[in-house]
């Protein structure tokens, strides 16, 4: 079971700057969507194009394996 884990954790951290680019390059086709938006003058779907860019950039900040409750205090 140990190794399950170890070999999911591994494939995990191998995949995670991959989707990190990923994240990262969506987040700046929106920033690009969001530049020409605002400038034709459509205010509300540049500020809409934003918040999906901003989304992508926090998943990027988050790929990765988490650790959780590792180090537990004593009693």
């Amino acid at each position: 079971m140990l190794n399950s884990v170890l070999d999911r954790t591994s494939t995990m951290v191998q995949s995670a700057p991959n989707q990190k680019q990923e994240h990262l390059a969506k987040a700046d086709v929106f920033f690009q969507q969001a530049q020409s938006a605002a400038e034709a003058g459509d205010v509300s779907s540049s500020g809409s194009f934003i918040l999906k860019a901003l989304e992508q950039e926090r998943r990027a900040g988050t790929v990765g394996p988490q650790v959780m409750q590792l180090i537990k205090p004593r009693s």
